[in-house]
Parts: structure tokens; C-alpha cells; sequence
């Protein structure tokens, strides 16, 4: 049973963080181009003049935030953000999307284009420096998250249908061989957005239009739905002491407005508690 987590209306909710040496979720509205939060004083966000979308921890004051020009290390006490690499910046045409840290501190990032035409995205890795394209012709990247044996990454494009399975060399974190499927989602008319893995291994994808997050196996095979009242769910993430609870992104985004006034809940952020076997979010190294 989910509910309510924070009221604020998401024109197009994403990247849910718990950063655990904080116990606070963090999460973003792209199109309004802000950072949102809930802490001891209430609810607070930061205004930016680009689209942001994902994040990582750093350590207790600083994330790491994708934004369409760039990677930034943002300091949360202040709201001050230096440049830490420069990301598709001479391409106005795309800006970042999903997002999370890996194993190794490394970072992983998508793009895509604001209309999201076809193939204008790539997906990225930030690892000791260097930012290098993993996955080229992307339109809509998602479901960016890692098995916790290390073993491979999963990645989506939307439009596919598809969530694929990067393996990864142990010591580094860098794709080795070829992805393949690991979930056609077509069958049954899904369309894949953010995803998580929990301690196990099972993967939780958020499905844009569907209500829900669903849990997979390593072996992809369904498990469980949680459902939200936001028809498009967005992105999941673990948080709470335990990581048990599973918080969800919601959009309004290509919802009529007779949809809307009936269904208000649309791009609100909601938790359903005590959901799963979640793990802290990676340490972003820089």
C-alpha cells in the first residue's frame, strides 16, 4: 500500500536518492528544472536555469547532479555548483535523464533529446576522471542500475521496450562483451522507466503509464507490482533505516487535464513502506 510522500506537483518526476548518511530523500522535477527535498523544516527545493534530473552522494554535504550541459558537484549547505565534466554541451538539442552510482563510485548518466527524437541520446559512465559513451542512439535512456554481485549493469531505452543486461569487468566496472535482453516488456504493452536493484538482485522498474513499479528476478522473471496513484511512474528508489521502503516518482506529463482534475495525485512522490530488501545508494568518488 503506498501513499503520499510529498504533495508538490512534478511536471516530470525522477531520481529518487535516499542519501543514508543524511536519511533524506532527494529527487528531481526536469521540466521544472528543480531539486526537491524534505527534511526536519518541511519541504525545500533548488531553482536551476537548465533541466536536472539525477544524482548521486558524494559525502554528507555534496552530490554529484547531472544537468543537460553538464556533471556538477553541488554543495547542499550553500547551493553552490562547480563543473566536474561537461556533458553533451554543445548539443542544445538533448539533456540528461536517468541516472545512479555504481559499485565502484563511478557514475552512470543518460541523455536524450528534449522531444525525444529518435536515437538523439547516449548513455555514459563517469569513472576516476574520464566520461566515456557506453551506449550510442539511445531516444529515451532508463532503468540504470546495478546487480549487487557486481556482475552487470541493466539500462533501457524506453521507446524499445526492452531492458538489456550489461556484464562488467570486476575490477573496474567497465562493460565487457555484449548486452543483451533481459526483459521484453512489449508482450505486454510496458514501457520501462527508472529501475532499482535490491539486496538480492531483483530488479524494480518503474512502468511509464501502468500505475507501478514491478520487481523482477535476476532471472527476469515477475515477482511482485507495487502500485501508485500516479499513472506515470517514473522512477523507484530505496530508503528509510532499513531500506525498506520504496519511494516513486510520478509525472503529468501527457495527461489530459480531464485526467488530471479527476486524478490529482499525478506528479506527486509517493513511498509505499515496508515494500522490499532495498541497499544504500553507491558513494559517487571523485
Amino acid at each position: 500500500m503506498s501513499r503520499v510522500f510529498d504533495d508538490r506537483i512534478c511536471a516530470l518526476g525522477e531520481g529518487p536518492l535516499w542519501h543514508p548518511l543524511r536519511q533524506q530523500l532527494f529527487w528531481f522535477d526536469i521540466i521544472g528544472k528543480r531539486l526537491l527535498t524534505r527534511d526536519a523544516g518541511g519541504p525545500r527545493h533548488w531553482q536551476f536555469e537548465e533541466h536536472v534530473s539525477a544524482a548521486g552522494w558524494v559525502d554528507r554535504e555534496t552530490l554529484l547532479i547531472a544537468s543537460e550541459t553538464g556533471l556538477w558537484r553541488f554543495d547542499l549547505p550553500t547551493g553552490a555548483r562547480d563543473l566536474v565534466v561537461a556533458l553533451e554541451a554543445d548539443t542544445k538539442a538533448t539533456r540528461s535523464n536517468d541516472g545512479r552510482a555504481d559499485p565502484w563510485g563511478g557514475f552512470w548518466i543518460g541523455t536524450m533529446g528534449k522531444q525525444a527524437e529518435q536515437g538523439a541520446g547516449a548513455i555514459y559512465r563517469l569513472y576516476r576522471g574520464e566520461l566515456r559513451q557506453l551506449v550510442p542512439d539511445v531516444t529515451i535512456s532508463n532503468a540504470i542500475c546495478f546487480a549487487p554481485d557486481r556482475r552487470c549493469a541493466y539500462y533501457a531505452d524506453t521507446k524499445s521496450g526492452q531492458v538489456m543486461r550489461q556484464p562488467l569487468q570486476p575490477e573496474t566496472g567497465w562493460p565487457e562483451g555484449e548486452a543483451h535482453v533481459f526483459l521484453d516488456l512489449r508482450v505486454d504493452g510496458l514501457n520501462p522507466d527508472g529501475a532499482v536493484a535490491d539486496r538480492d538482485g531483483n530488479v524494480w522498474i518503474a512502468q511509464w503509464g501502468a500505475n507501478r513499479v514491478a520487481a523482477y528476478s535476476p532471472l527476469g522473471t515477475f515477482l511482485k507490482a507495487v502500485r501508485f496513484a500516479g499513472r506515470h511512474s517514473s522512477c523507484p528508489g530505496f530508503g528509510g533505516s532499513e531500506f525498506r521502503d520504496l519511494y516513486c516518482t510520478t509525472a503529468r506529463a501527457g495527461i489530459s487535464s480531464e485526467v488530471l482534475s479527476s486524478e490529482p495525485e499525478n506528479g506527486m512522490t509517493f513511498v509505499a513502506e515496508n515494500a522490499g530488501k532495498g541497499r544504500a545508494e553507491y558513494k559517487v568518488i571523485l
